[in-house]
């Protein structure tokens, strides 16, 4: 079993949202982490939110504590402040589920 969560973005800074991603993969991968896909859509044809998308991936965990405990790791938070407020005006969490591997 896995956790995951489907999650869709809207970067406005696609140099400064890379940088996030390098700097948190490391920590990602201490938690069991990862992504498993990727996509820069330009298109959304029908959306639940109000937040416009133009990122949608998954990033999965190796159970929900993982997730939880990744998301107010110091250390990830510090990167978040550094990269990701900037890069990202919007964030959308579609969907969270658990896998069975």
């Amino acid at each position: 079993m896995s956790y995951e969560l489907l999650v869709g973005l809207q970067v406005t800074d696609t140099k400064q949202y890379q940088a996030y991603r390098e700097a948190m993969m490391p920590l990602l991968a201490q938690y069991g982490g990862g992504f498993r896909y990727d996509f820069s859509i330009d298109k959304t044809i029908r959306s639940a939110s109000e937040n416009v998308m133009n990122r949608v991936f998954t990033i999965h965990f190796k159970d929900k504590q993982s997730m939880q405990d990744f998301f107010v790791n110091e250390e990830y938070l510090k990167v978040k402040q550094k990269y990701y407020l900037g890069a990202v005006e919007a964030t959308t969490i579609i969907s969270e589920y658990e896998l069975c591997d």
